[in-house]
């Protein structure tokens, strides 16, 4: 894959505000006497509602086609491990049956999935107009962490199942499941989603799920038809500009205050169950709340007053950092011998030319992101405690017991603060490097990003031993503190990793003068073997690429990663 041009890879994450309330009216509520005798989930397809309107911005014509149908789990859960053995073999997805104490496994067939993002091609959408001419028809991925809520009132008041798909090239492992007596959204979003263009008017939707999934699932074929409304609406009589429209004109779009004006938002493709807990990493702007699937009312709230709770998941789960101890460990530091993290470097992607630095013109830089995850089978646990005066915290890494009783505890550096826009947090010292390898893999260039906030901003594996589902610290405004913080905790949770977007201050390399050639990116995790972990032979990856073009007009040639032909 080549990319020469200058370009950012940033992806607008546009959001909407219908409300979420459950939707136990669409099925009996009655508890299914059945449940017991069969443990093989009864799926079906679901519409919330018969009408929905869906609106298209003057000046950004177009309509994202959440239709507010589920697909629904009874009897039991749908749960699917998705997993490869390396990026050297194919994906492969297994359906998962619980009945008590035992477990089926059923590998389903080879080429049912390409990634870790959904089931691609699941729904079939037909939209006629009034006349009955087809005006738009296409198949759609589903993700079945999507946007959820329970169908039944006997149903588990929380859903035990992550809460998004991973869109990140190098996932290893994923777990994907609709708990028993839930429903999930199968509006596509970000999993390949794309805007329409219709005219404003009166129009049939038909949402029917692909023959090959009805099949594989024993899902009956009864397609949901639904009145729908496309609605013309104008950022400018809202009194909103373009930038407030789209949620990107102030950071703290997410916060909105009660009572103050909502600027007015459309389902984008980063909605309906992506979140901000995966696949953003530490990107220059702040994600835009995902958008709320389509409810059974269609009566506003602002997006202060929703979120998820007992019985429903909407996607906009920010989970609040983990607090710090009270006070700086005491006593004999000491390693046990008890379970330890495993940091891990997937290859570098989303590798390109950028632009130069308006303070420098007449550079050429080299961007990528990377990710370092933890494979477990412990949490790594940072505190930073900072002395009165000072401006770097003491870190010290904490160790557990099978119980999560802290046994242990080493001093493991610093943390500083990073007043630069795109970070303003506190950083963990010596956590990653980043360096361009020459075809020798000898060092040519190496990046000055060293200091990390760590977050889960990624789900990697979330099939290893310990793996948390349900990981805190997902939020960087929460995970990592503030310039007035005298403590801050900071955790990569297993199975979770931790992303740098290539975009940020420090972290691309300064090409100018590196002449072309093969090089590779290496990004190494624990350089300096501060941190004590299971294993200290896994932290370095490697990503080849080929550099070419004349000065200011750089290019790069990304090769496949084995079989990951992605770099995006």
């Amino acid at each position: 894959m080549t990319s020469s041009q200058h370009r950012r890879l940033w992806r607008s994450a546009l959001a909407g505000s219908a409300a979420f309330t459950v939707i136990a009216a669409v099925v009996a509520a009655a508890p299914d006497s059945s449940a017991a005798k069969s443990p093989t989930p009864a799926l079906s397809l679901i519409a919330a509602s018969k009408n929905v309107t869906l609106d298209s911005w003057k000046e950004d014509p177009g309509v994202w086609l959440d239709l507010g149908t589920y697909l629904t789990a009874e009897k039991a859960a749908l749960e699917l491990r998705i997993t490869r053995k390396s990026y050297k073999h194919p994906v492969v997805i297994q359906q998962i049956v619980r009945d008590g104490k035992t477990t089926t496994t059923k590998t389903l067939p080879a080429g049912t999935v390409k990634d870790f993002s959904g089931l691609p091609g699941f729904a079939q959408i037909t939209i006629t107009d009034k006349a009955g001419k087809t005006v738009a028809k296409r198949t759609e991925s589903f993700c079945p962490n999507n946007a959820s809520g329970r169908v039944r009132p006997d149903a588990p008041a929380k859903s035990k199942y992550p809460e998004s798909c991973p869109t990140n090239p190098f996932t290893l492992g994923s777990v994907w499941g609709v708990e028993k007596g839930w429903a999930s959204n199968t509006y596509a979003g970000y999993y390949g989603g794309d805007q329409i263009k219709i005219a404003p008017g009166k129009y049939t939707a038909k949402v029917s799920v692909t023959k090959k999934y009805r099949d594989l699932f024993g899902i009956p074929n009864k397609p949901q038809t639904i009145n729908l409304t496309v609605r013309e609406r104008s950022w400018e009589e809202m009194g909103m500009g373009r930038a407030a429209a789209s949620g990107h004109g102030d950071h703290s779009a997410g916060h909105a205050h009660h009572g103050a004006p909502q600027a007015p938002r459309t389902l984008g493709e980063a909605t309906s169950g992506t979140g901000p807990a995966y696949n953003v990493g530490h990107g220059p702007h702040p994600p835009a709340p995902p958008a709320l699937p389509w409810a059974l009312k269609a009566n506003a709230r602002t997006l202060a007053n929703v979120g998820d709770g007992p019985g429903r998941t909407d996607g906009s789960r920010k989970a609040p950092g983990a607090k710090p101890n009270a006070k700086r460990p005491t006593g004999k530091a000491s390693v046990p011998n008890v379970p330890k993290p495993d940091l891990r470097s997937l290859p570098a992607y989303g590798i390109m030319i950028s632009e130069s630095d308006e303070n420098e013109p007449g550079k050429d830089y080299l961007s990528f992101s990377a990710n370092v995850w933890n494979a477990g089978p412990a949490k790594l646990v940072v505190d930073g405690f900072r002395t009165p005066g000072k401006e770097l915290m003491d870190a010290y890494q904490y160790f557990y017991d099978a119980n999560g009783k802290q046994v242990g505890y080493t001093p493991t550096g610093t943390m500083e603060w990073d007043p630069r826009p795109g970070h303003e947090h506190w950083h963990f010292t010596d956590f990653a490097s980043y360096r361009l390898l020459k075809a020798d893999q000898k060092e040519a260039v190496r990046s000055g990003k060293e200091a990390f906030c760590l977050a889960n901003t990624d789900a990697v594996d979330y099939t290893v031993k310990n793996a948390n589902w349900h990981p805190s610290n997902t939020d960087l405004s929460t995970a990592c503190g503030q310039e007035s913080s005298i403590s801050v905790r900071e955790v990569l949770d297993v199975g979770s990793g931790d992303t740098y977007t290539q975009d940020l201050p420090g972290q691309s390399f300064d090409i100018t003068d590196v002449p072309n050639g093969t090089y590779y990116i290496q990004v190494l995790a624990n350089p300096e073997k501060r941190l004590k972990e299971t294993s200290l032979t896994n932290n370095s990856a490697l990503r080849k690429i080929v550099l070419g073009g004349k000065p200011g007009k750089r290019t790069v040639t990304v090769p496949p990663h084995e079989l990951v032909d992605a770099n995006l």
